[in-house]
């Protein structure tokens, strides 16, 4: 094989590709097929899986260094996003982008911009002098973004926000299609009195509106104007459009579902709901958005959500832009949308007869 040769580091016992050929009885070549895509047409699946199983017993990893060399490649993708350090969400995203990343045999490196654009186009400048193989840019609320300068002379992919010029491919959540599922987590408990509260004009507030009037509409429910509420995206938000919508209306007349814009909004419905004396999921049913981190779960009663799945943005984000590394091609500047799943908790049950 052509290009650096691998060589036992001095002093560290570390096992190199050529111990694993010795092992496994083939040439130094069939490991290297292995080690870096070419096995397929060039080696048996015996012969393949003969060579991973010494790989495993020698407790071998390909040298990235090495491999970079020659493929011209650093083995590093950079991540840019606006505000790791503020959200509870990032978390999530970045294990998925790590994780999938570190399975191909990558590393991440991480920079937090703040939401500065002087400091994202700096950031995105000081990745491509350290020459990482591609950029991913993840923001941490669903929005159109203004594409930091220099993502186009790179393999890149947006997580969980959209070019304002349509310019890159993006991952983002399947919003209207959450707004269905909270929509049918109500009916199919026999709700039809229902009301919608928090948000405002932003991406996720209409889509998940829209789908949610989707889901009420193919059962012939209207969705009057007075039972939507878009009272921001807090649990003050929360708490004082439900004592608006529930304070305010006979018992018979009432909703008995609620969906919230997000799980801080619905943890100020179900203060309200205990103020006013209606009882969770008895009286009122409340679905919530995000499944946000050490609350949902912790919330009297534990609160059903519609999840956001970042996790899942981080993990497809990654993949795509490995993919394209690995390929050279630049993948269509199209937006793919990540299933928002439900998380069932004990804020939903039957509609009340009475």
């Amino acid at each position: 094989m052509g290009g650096t040769e691998e060589k036992r580091p001095a002093g560290t016992g570390r096992p190199t590709s050529r111990d694993v050929a010795r092992l496994a009885g083939v040439s130094h070549t069939a490991v290297s097929f292995v080690f870096n895509g070419r096995a397929e047409g060039n080696l048996s699946p015996a012969t393949q899986e003969r060579i991973r199983q010494a790989a495993a017993q020698l407790g071998y990893r390909p040298d990235p260094v090495a491999r970079g060399l020659r493929r011209r490649r650093t083995a590093v993708i950079g991540l840019v996003t606006d505000e790791i350090a503020s959200t509870p969400f990032a978390g999530r995203l970045l294990r998925g982008a790590m994780e999938t990343a570190w399975d191909h045999d990558h590393l991440v490196l991480t920079v937090d911009s703040g939401g500065d654009p002087a400091k994202e186009d700096a950031a995105v400048a000081e990745l491509l002098d350290r020459r990482v193989d591609g950029i991913i840019y993840a923001a941490m609320s669903l929005r159109r973004v203004r594409v930091p300068e220099g993502l186009h002379r790179t393999h890149s992919v947006l997580a969980n926000c959209l070019p304002e010029d349509d310019s890159l491919p993006a991952v983002i959540p399947a919003e209207r299609a959450g707004g269905r599922t909270a929509a049918r987590l109500l009916l199919e408990q026999g709700h039809r009195r229902v009301a919608v509260i928090g948000g405002q004009d932003d991406i996720a507030s209409v889509e998940r509106l829209r789908g949610f009037r989707d889901a009420l509409r193919a059962e012939g429910i209207a969705l009057p104007k007075d039972r939507v509420l878009r009272t921001g995206g807090e649990i003050s938000g929360g708490y004082d459009g439900a004592t608006r919508i529930l304070g305010t209306t006979p018992a018979g007349h009432r909703p008995t579902g609620i969906f919230c814009y997000n799980d801080r909004v619905a943890a100020g419905v179900l203060h309200a709901a205990t103020r006013l004396g209606i009882e969770v999921p008895g009286d009122l049913s409340v679905v919530g958005y995000d499944d946000q981190e050490h609350m949902a779960e912790f919330l009297t009663p534990p609160l059903t959500t519609v999840a956001l799945p970042h996790r899942a943005m981080g993990e497809a984000a990654a993949r795509l832009l490995l993919d394209s590394i690995e390929t050279g091609r630049t993948p269509p500047a199209a937006t793919r949308r990540i299933a928002c799943p439900v998380i069932g908790r004990a804020s939903v049950g039957p509609a009340p007869t009475r």
